[in-house]
């Protein structure tokens, strides 16, 4: 007697199946729900340069971006570099208000980069992780934030236009 296969009974290659489908549907989904979050995370930022832009073309002429920077001490400044409708390197800085924009000649101060090597030559067991341009005590500076060897965060305040660390916090 032979026996027969009953045709509700899954076999091997129908339970392979369905396990890979659902691993399928539980990575797709993963990655809609980190796309959504990723997208409502960066919204603020992407609101905030846009509007940056918009008063700095405005208020400086600016007609290329080159970097945006989200400044954040007792006040939030969004500041920008690039270059004005003549061609001229400059710096805005916005505060958060809208109110009392800053234009400065870039030639008139450092640019980010400098300002980064400024702080690698003085402290070089310091891993620089990102700059920002803002205001600090009415005067512009760039914020170098960095890693020591312990991974203790250190940040330096240093003058936009002469280049001397303003304010330091180390070891947070």
């Amino acid at each position: 007697m032979k026996k027969q296969l009953n045709k509700q009974e899954p076999t091997k290659e129908k339970t392979i199946n369905r396990v890979l489908l659902g691993l399928i549907i539980a990575l797709l989904a993963i990655i809609v729900c980190s796309s959504i979050f990723y997208l409502r995370s960066s919204r603020p930022r992407m609101q905030a340069k846009q509007e940056a832009i918009e008063i700095a073309k405005k208020y400086a002429d600016l007609e290329e971006v080159d970097h945006f920077y989200w400044f954040t001490r007792k006040n939030t400044y969004f500041s920008l570099t690039g270059k004005n409708d003549k061609g001229q390197e400059i710096a805005v800085i916005i505060p958060k208000s809208g109110e009392k924009v800053k234009v400065m000649d870039q030639k008139n101060g450092l640019t980010e980069q400098e300002a980064k090597q400024k702080i690698a030559e003085a402290h070089p067991e310091v891993q620089i992780e990102k700059a920002s341009l803002g205001m600090y005590e009415d005067q512009a500076v760039w914020e170098i934030v960095g890693k020591n060897s312990n991974d203790q965060l250190n940040y330096y305040l240093l003058s936009f236009e002469s280049g001397k660390e303003v304010k330091t916090i180390t070891g947070i």
